[in-house]
């Protein structure tokens, strides 16, 4: 037994080590077998209910309706992209270069997974695992511990249908922050979709790993946007699930000439605007300390956060809470991530002036992250595309129901948003299956080719000489 592992995790290792010996060679057809057993157990309607439902009960975070949602047509739409995906055996063969590729399994991944969306991630990761041929042992977070363990309970039950070792996939009972470290150091790569602090940890271990940066949504509307329309998707993405996504809008820019016609649009849809006393007890609600947020405002209904955290009195019917942004921006502290059901606004004049206030924000957190925009105008696009540094930009669409993959875009599928150097990670992809394989690289020889530097350097020596 490892020194450095206390026996009930050298347990859930081994165990995993096992069961990825079996299938470490396993065809294509067999791989997707367990993959389709193991996903239909997770989504059965009965099954996916109860997740939800625990995951709202166990945490106090979040929408039934929308973790129902979410658990089902995450899962669903991370089978749609592996669907006919060779992830066994050859692949990338390139004849004239007598070069193929055969892809194979990491081995053990260790997953330490957030409070936030506490079944759709191990479900999404549990898939994409189980698709290379991997194993994973999920460190969900303390307080969604009930929920993460009832999610693997449905995806083992497939594994078993189909004759798969369950214990591809399993969940520490007990994920304390001691333990967490530990097995960061043992397993063969971390994916983590915690928080900052595991992502460091992770980053830290001394194994490969693969992080998610912090979020802090900044959504541009310009003035040739359609409005109505803008507004509905920032409200549909702002409320969904209480914003327990980081990708939910937490700043809006909104360009002068439509800033009245855009807040007259979200208010239409159940959004507050706060005036300055208002806005000053929600700070303190939202950051008694002044640094940290507060955990009884995170993902929470706009009137508990307005009416019996911060002291004010909203209506009944509110939906989301506006504040205005003050500049300089480093000052105000609504330009910080809030994880709840409260954005901020910006209004700017020329365009050059969004992309600073998105860069401000930035600055104080979320850089890497997402950003989006509401415009018709394509130099516009080019131009933040170009500018704003960012691992996922949205067009006209709602940005946290899109980011990580939607039905309405082309956006791989997945829970785990990495920032690239930018959110200091080491993707800035959507992280999936791809990111869960080793490949060989087979060489066979070819005819020898010349290196001509005549060819190579022509350009360059026609405009500066040799």
């Amino acid at each position: 037994m490892s020194e450095e592992l206390k026996e009930e995790l050298q347990e859930l290792l081994d165990k995993a080590r096992r069961a990825q010996a079996i299938v470490e060679h396993w065809s294509q057809g067999e791989v997707d077998e367990m993959v389709l057993a193991a996903a239909w157990e997770a989504i059965i309607p009965d099954h996916a209910k109860e997740c939800a439902e625990l995951a709202v009960k166990e945490t106090k975070m979040g929408i039934y309706e929308n973790k129902y949602a979410k658990h089902r047509n995450k899962i669903l739409g991370a089978l749609r992209d592996m669907e006919g995906v060779k992830s066994c055996g050859v692949v990338d063969e390139d004849i004239d270069r007598g070069l193929f590729k055969v892809v194979k399994p990491m081995g053990v991944i260790f997953a330490p997974t957030p409070c936030t969306n506490p079944t759709a991630t191990p479900g999404v990761m549990a898939l994409s695992a189980l698709k290379t041929r991997n194993a994973i042992i999920f460190a969900p977070h303390m307080i969604a511990r009930r929920c993460a363990n009832k999610t693997v309970e449905y995806l083992r039950a497939g594994l078993k249908k189909v004759g798969a070792p369950e214990d591809l996939i399993q969940v520490m009972e007990r994920p304390f922050i001691e333990d967490i470290q530990a097995m960061m150091k043992v397993c063969d790569i971390v994916i983590s979709t915690g928080g900052t602090q595991s992502v460091i940890a992770a980053y830290s271990s001394g194994k490969p790993a693969l992080g998610v940066g912090a979020g802090n949504s900044v959504m541009i509307v310009d003035e040739t946007a359609d409005i109505a329309d803008a507004a509905e998707k920032i409200f549909m993405s702002k409320t969904f699930d209480n914003a327990t996504s980081c990708s939910a809008e937490n700043n809006l820019v909104i360009q002068e000439s439509v800033w009245d016609q855009t807040i007259d649009a979200l208010k239409s849809h159940g959004g507050y605007l706060c005036n300055a006393e208002e806005k000053a007890k929600l700070k303190e609600a939202v950051w008694p300390d002044g640094v940290h947020i507060n955990a009884k405002i995170v993902a929470r209904s706009p009137v508990r956060i307005a009416n019996k955290v911060a002291g004010l009195n909203v209506p009944e019917d509110t939906r989301f809470i506006m504040v205005l942004g003050d500049d300089p921006v480093e000052n105000d502290k609504f330009a910080d991530e809030k994880l709840s059901v409260i954005v901020t606004l910006w209004k700017y004049k020329d365009f050059d002036d969004a992309i600073e206030y998105l860069n401000k924000i930035h600055a104080i957190r979320g850089v890497g992250h997402c950003c989006g925009i509401h415009t018709t105008s394509e130099d516009r696009i080019y131009q933040l595309a170009e500018q704003a540094k960012v691992s996922r930009l949205m067009v006209n669409q709602p940005q946290c129901l899109a980011n990580s993959g939607a039905t309405t875009n082309g956006m791989p599928w997945t829970m785990t948003l990495a920032c690239g150097t930018w959110g200091n990670n080491s993707s800035s992809d959507n992280v999936t299956w791809k990111h869960m394989v080793n490949h060989t690289w087979v060489s066979k020889p070819i005819a020898e080719y010349t290196l001509d530097e005549e060819k190579i350097f022509k350009t360059h020596w026609d405009k500066y000489g040799r």
